[in-house]
């Protein structure tokens, strides 16, 4: 059967399209075939909106309110066009599971919660497919943190018998999977590591009004600052023990505009050391897993900035590869993981990982917004 992906991320680069062949039996070993792959970059008015309703100095009602009828029109859209250019009509498409754009995520406080936007409804009204949406709000009320909602996924695809491996996702925050090779579903351990590309990002649009360092070649130029690297790695949420997730909530505009203000760098030592963080924080968070036969195969946008790239090789001493060179696609991940977690929801089958969450249970992720 077909089915679309969407996934739009923390780094707000804009909305992931997948469209995906699957299987549409219940296997052990599911079958998945990227069929095209496009991202629709948003808008730098709909960047700037989300922004505000991510802050809680700028953020308000009407503005959610709003926004979340506005992405989900933009999500329609994107599904559409997908549809439009391979002469689909909602006949042809089985679902459409989208993440939604996440503006708020507080999975510890009295009231754990986690909010992603973009109306199920809209999607579903202008493409005429039944869309699968809220992949996270079940683990949190069943005692998880709502994330990461890949591992599932990445069992399904990636497993090997003959070695370990562990997947990265490096977007606005990095995240590990780690798949033992004699492991299963229950053994799985994955967490958010840190700062991805956000804080690089935040460096990047401050001083060289960029949306990332291409390549990494700024990194490159830039000398990294030890004193300001020991303070970043001293965060507190490097030695949190997992389960636990964060995002722009602890490694946001927040922290990046302190530290501007407290350190006077040039600004390419600034990207470089942001950089330099991202690497050192990603591999001490796998450090003590066995290096034997051990793969890392890293994906997300910060696969393609070669600097972080090799500072993750020197530093982990492992072997790194990005998901090209197993003949997947680094950018379009993500958006597979959606497509393949809406099969599950859509078959009742639960489809959470409570040892990388702490849910208390299995549980089903996702809502369904089903045609007229």
């Amino acid at each position: 059967m077909l089915a679309i992906g969407m996934m739009s991320g923390t780094s707000l680069d804009g909305i992931d399209v997948a469209l995906v062949e699957i299987s549409d039996k219940k296997e052990a070993s599911i079958r998945v075939s990227l069929l095209d792959f496009v991202t629709h970059p948003y808008q730098e008015k709909t960047v700037a909106r989300i922004r505000d309703a991510m802050s809680l100095k700028h953020s308000n009602v009407l503005l959610i309110c709003q926004l979340h009828v506005e992405l989900g029109k933009l999500y329609g859209k994107a599904a559409k066009q997908m549809m439009e250019k391979h002469n689909l009509s909602g006949a042809d498409i089985a679902y459409i599971a989208n993440h939604g754009q996440t503006i708020y995520h507080d999975p510890t406080s009295e009231f754990p919660s986690t909010l992603q936007i973009g109306e199920s409804a809209e999607i579903t009204e202008i493409t005429g497919v039944k869309t699968l949406s809220n992949f996270r709000e079940a683990d949190i009320a069943a005692g998880g943190q709502g994330a990461p909602i890949v591992p599932f996924t990445e069992y399904q695809l990636y497993h090997s018998s003959e070695k370990d491996r562990i997947l990265v996702n490096i977007g606005g925050i990095a995240n590990l999977t780690i798949l033992a090779r004699d492991g299963n579903m229950s053994s799985i351990i994955a967490f958010d590591t840190g700062p991805g590309n956000m804080m690089i990002d935040a460096a990047m649009q401050k001083f060289y009004q960029k949306k990332y360092d291409d390549g990494g070649k700024i990194a490159a130029s830039g000398k990294v600052n030890q004193p300001l690297l020991n303070e970043l790695m001293d965060h507190p949420y490097l030695s949190q023990q997992y389960p636990k997730t964060t995002g722009r909530e602890m490694f946001g505009e927040e922290m990046t505009e302190a530290l501007f203000q407290a350190y006077h760098l040039l600004p390419e030592d600034w990207v470089a050391t942001f950089t330099a963080f991202t690497a050192k924080s990603l591999c001490q968070a796998f450090a003590t897993f066995s290096k034997q036969q051990l793969e890392v195969i890293v994906a997300g946008g910060g696969a393609y900035n070669k600097t972080l790239m090799d500072w993750i090789r020197l530093e982990s001493q492992c072997d790194v590869l990005t998901q090209e060179a197993l003949g997947y696609s680094s950018e379009a991940k993500e958006a597979i993981a959606m497509a393949v977690l809406g099969k599950y929801t859509l078959e009742h089958t639960a489809n959470n990982v409570p040892s990388a969450t702490g849910a208390r249970h299995a549980v089903i992720l996702g809502k369904i917004t089903d045609v007229r």
